[in-house]
């Protein structure tokens, strides 16, 4: 464990215990690995998408701070979250530009940015995470190990860091959950814009 990684941990669990001071410090610690995370997801949207990544990035702090008696484990516990909440962002995102699109009572978007939102991606996203809430339902190992992968833009390593399991573990178990994940998203939409990042 590097002494940045033991810091993080160590500001992590001072912050579970109530140590308000302990986040002041965090923040500019765990900011460039936040960023990266939310880059590598903002990199398969339009570059016109009306999220950026800086407003992504806000949008997750907020809410990781607002994080109530969780017991941090360590850095990778802590970015694995970000991760799975910044993926509930974007989600949350397509499918309000989806709704609105339909017009099914909720707010129109303004012509200007609905014509900068891609309609064919945003459905992906969400039958992604459609998909992803089936397999967790069927297994919570796999779906996390694609979360990890193609949300938060985690290696093998990392990924059997934050699991407690060993890398080989990884690689076998996300071999069958990308060979599930695929089948079950063909027979809902074409996946071609997301199946290409579906590698580790």
């Amino acid at each position: 464990m590097t002494p940045l990684t033991e810091e993080i941990t160590q500001l992590l669990t001072n912050w579970s215990r109530g140590e308000s001071s302990a986040l002041d410090r965090l923040v500019p610690l765990v900011y460039p690995e936040l960023r990266r995370i939310a880059k590598r997801q903002m990199a398969r949207e339009s570059p016109d998408h009306t999220l950026q990544t800086s407003a992504l990035i806000n949008e997750a702090y907020l809410k990781l701070v607002d994080c109530e008696n969780v017991e941090w484990e360590n850095r990778a516990h802590f970015f694995a979250v970000a991760a799975q909440i910044m993926r509930h962002i974007l989600i949350d995102h397509a499918r309000k530009y989806l709704y609105s699109k339909r017009g099914a009572g909720a707010q129109h978007v303004p012509l200007e940015e609905a014509a900068i939102i891609d309609e064919k991606r945003s459905a992906d996203l969400v039958a992604l995470d459609e998909a992803l809430n089936c397999l967790a339902a069927l297994d919570a190992r796999r779906s996390q190990i694609i979360e990890l992968k193609f949300f938060g833009g985690f290696n093998a390593d990392e990924i059997a860091e934050v699991m407690s399991v060993s890398p080989s573990t990884v690689q076998r178990e996300w071999r069958a959950a990308k060979a599930w994940l695929h089948h079950t998203m063909t027979r809902q939409t074409n996946i071609d814009s997301i199946g290409d990042d579906l590698s580790l």
